[in-house]
């Protein structure tokens, strides 16, 4: 399991898919999932942040699914704060091999933002806050991580989509060396999956 860190924009959905793919993982994003339900519209759209007690329920039944169908995950954003990083410290520290953390400059983020378009990335207040919650939780997360032996590397995410990838890629094979990329013939055939484990 690796879980991707990163400020709003950082590219954590792109990349989070992109890795899923050449590894044959399964990619969890906390916001897409939180979105999936239908029920917090408001409080994501104000910048707010959802319940702890929602946020994992809603992640523990998407790791126990992919799971259950053999796959290693990479988990988008979460856990999003302290409560549950505890939690996922608790319960599954060992699946964990490593945390990696998206940077980019927040002159960047903005831009980026306003070229994503969506509804809760219009306001410069809402991103702000976002954020400034962002930096106060990686601040408590990362020493928790560390004190479990979960390894946190940073990866700059600023440059071409692929260039980011490569980097990512690489930082993969560091922390899981049993992951094995997928490959496809030159003929445009079937990808091979490996989960890595």
């Amino acid at each position: 399991m690796i879980i991707l860190f990163g400020l709003a924009g950082s590219g954590k959905g792109t990349q989070g898919k992109a890795l899923s793919e050449i590894f044959g993982w399964r990619w969890l994003s906390v916001g897409e999932a939180i979105r999936q339900t239908g029920n917090y519209e408001e409080t994501v759209n104000s910048g707010g942040l959802i319940p702890d007690e929602d946020v994992i329920k809603i992640m523990d039944k998407q790791i126990e699914k992919a799971e259950a169908e053999g796959f290693d995950v990479i988990l988008d954003g979460y856990p999003r704060d302290i409560v549950q990083a505890r939690y996922i410290m608790d319960t599954m520290a060992e699946k964990i091999d490593g945390a990696i953390i998206l940077d980019v400059s927040k002159e960047e983020l903005y831009e980026r933002l306003a070229l994503r378009g969506r509804e809760d990335d219009r306001e410069k207040e809402s991103i702000d806050r976002r954020f400034d919650i962002f930096e106060q939780n990686i601040s408590q997360i990362v020493p928790l991580f560390e004190s479990h032996g979960v390894p946190v590397e940073r990866v700059n995410g600023s440059g071409k989509i692929e260039e980011i990838t490569d980097r990512l890629v690489e930082v993969v094979k560091r922390l899981n060396p049993e992951a094995v990329a997928q490959t496809q013939d030159v003929n445009g055939g079937e990808i091979e999956h490996s989960y890595g484990e």
